[in-house]
């Protein structure tokens, strides 16, 4: 039996929760966790390095990694084949206020709240 995940520290929720193409008909789906999502907003919005965005995630450089890979890879399935992008689910505590990141636990927040949900 694997041992259970660590949940990943994400900010917050993103605004939208799916991205539909126009234009052509339905042609499937691709769900891209929220832990996903945050990897990509780290590395590719905010211009952070794999170490930094880990350190706020509390995930080992490695499982950033892995967790970045999965997310581009989801994103790109999605746009590549016209599906619809359902941003939902993972495994993820919230941390909405910008303090308490780290695998440290530096400042507040080094305590586990609990698991995220879909929505």
């Amino acid at each position: 039996m694997p041992r259970p995940k660590r949940p990943r520290c994400i900010r917050s929720r993103p605004i939208i929760k799916e991205f539909r193409p126009v234009g052509v008909e339905e042609r499937g789906e691709v769900a891209l966790s929220l832990e996903e999502f945050e990897a990509i907003r780290h590395i590719d919005f905010e211009g952070l390095d794999q170490s930094q965005a880990a350190e706020i995630m509390n995930v080992s450089r490695q499982t950033f990694g892995r967790i970045l890979k999965a997310g581009r890879f989801n994103l790109s399935k999605a746009l590549v084949n016209a599906y619809r992008l359902k941003i939902e689910g993972g495994c993820y505590m919230l941390h909405g206020n910008g303090r308490g990141y780290g695998r440290h636990g530096h400042g507040k927040g080094n305590r586990r709240r609990g698991r995220g949900n879909k929505n």
